[in-house]
């Protein structure tokens, strides 16, 4: 048993911190991530209540269900289901020669990079000024015979024979226009920045639904082919690696400076095959001495049963398996149960400390034991809930049981490691 320690969590990335383009693969770079809540971000609302922002956390979290979909997760259409409004971090990154700075959404799951572009003859509302490809003298459209055109799925060709993009949100919300390359600057906090001299992005030209005025687009972080983490290739040698702290400024780690190693680390596969999203094997999950055995959901079974994502706040399980940890919990916490938000069903009166059971997730080869402030927040001044909840039939592990644990992912080796760490001094 330990003391209970219950923020709530969500992050936003707000600027990359690292060094030029040659240098990553020798010395690798870091991200800074900044909390959403945070007067540092560019969303912070300072009317909201604890009680508003966990409630908006658990929106986004359900929202993310329909990200993941099953048909989601099809390598024929890696893009299709993506709900636009609902990724947890900001990147910041310039565009093109001179650079142009823009802010997008960044999303662990999807791949392609896109910012709205003039001409535009539909944007959603924008604060920043767009981008204007004439402005870059690095900017390139992309032939439709090209090989950089038949990494889209479903794409197609103007009049003019230059590739063009098209996709489609949950949400109804949907990015067109046309595939270009030119250069990406991830900017220092040191001042070298990484630049990346060929990216191929989305230049959109037709834009509409649920995106904040406060963004320009999307940058795909996921596992395929045209996300970022794929375009920075070797520079990078297929890693990256986060810290989530509940308390301050975070990082995510990129090359060799994401290596987790150490005492206490340990690693777990990413199945395959490859996909634009990172599964994992979940076995079971223990309550002190009680392991419980997890079967899989309806649509994600066997060695793809659940799925890491940062962008997720809470951890989302199928319903029959909930119930069973769920009971588990309850039945080893001495304390006031009441009732919470809708969807948190386990909760508690935190006017003051109780003490939650040592929680264990047991992936394949990876057994993660889980603090306090991996399994229980605060929700309002009074209310403390359980992190986990339910979801009809689909499993998301989400961010605030990583929280102080640097995350790295090797996609070469095809692994996920976990090392308890201070993310805070990490």
């Amino acid at each position: 048993m330990a003391a209970i320690f219950n923020p709530t969590i969500i992050f936003f990335i707000l600027g990359l911190s690292v060094l030029c383009f040659i240098d990553a693969q020798k010395v690798g770079f870091s991200v800074e991530l900044i909390h959403r809540d945070s007067p540092k971000s560019p969303l912070y609302n300072a009317s909201e209540t604890t009680s508003d922002r966990a409630a908006n956390a658990l929106r986004r979290s359900f929202n993310r269900v329909r990200h993941f979909k099953p048909s989601s997760v099809s390598t024929i259409t890696p893009e299709a289901y993506i709900n636009a409004g609902v990724g947890q971090y900001l990147m910041k990154i310039s565009i093109g020669t001179p650079p142009f700075d823009t802010v997008a959404i960044a999303d662990t799951g999807s791949d392609l990079i896109w910012t709205q572009c003039q001409p535009c003859s539909q944007c959603f509302k924008q604060d920043a000024p767009l981008f204007n490809p004439s402005d870059s003298s690095t900017y390139k459209r992309i032939l439709c015979r090209a090989s950089e055109c038949s990494y889209l799925e479903g794409h197609s060709c103007s009049v003019y024979q230059f590739c063009q993009y098209s996709v489609s949100y949950e949400d109804k919300s949907s990015s067109n226009g046309e595939v270009a390359t030119d250069i990406l600057t991830l900017p220092s906090t040191t001042g070298r920045p990484v630049v990346v001299p060929r990216a191929i992005i989305g230049c959109g030209q037709h834009n509409d639904g649920t995106f904040d005025e406060k963004t320009s687009g999307i940058i795909g972080l996921g596992g395929g082919t045209l996300s970022l983490i794929s375009q920075l290739g070797s520079s990078i040698d297929g890693k990256f690696s986060y810290c989530l702290s509940p308390l301050s400024t975070s990082k995510m780690h990129f090359g060799s400076d994401a290596n987790v190693l150490g005492a206490g680390a340990v690693s777990t596969p990413l199945t395959k095959p490859p996909s634009t999203h990172y599964f994992l094997t979940l076995e079971a999950v223990s309550v002190g001495n009680n392991r419980i055995n997890f079967t899989g959901s309806p649509s994600q079974r066997g060695d793809r049963n659940i799925l890491i994502d940062s962008g997720t706040t809470y951890t989302l399980l199928p319903k029959k398996f909930y119930a069973e940890l769920e009971s588990a919990v309850s039945s080893q916490i001495n304390a006031r149960r009441v009732t919470g938000p809708k969807d948190l069903s386990l909760c508690y009166e935190a006017q003051s400390e109780f003490t939650v059971p040592d929680i264990t997730v047991h992936f394949t080869d990876a057994d993660v034991k889980l603090q306090p402030l991996n399994t229980f927040h605060k929700v309002s001044e009074t209310v403390s809930c359980f992190t986990f909840t339910s979801a009809k039939d689909t499993a998301i592990y989400g961010n605030l049981a990583q929280m102080n644990f640097l995350v790295g992912y090797d996609t070469k080796k095809q692994t996920v490691s976990f090392k308890p760490t201070d993310c805070s001094t990490y």
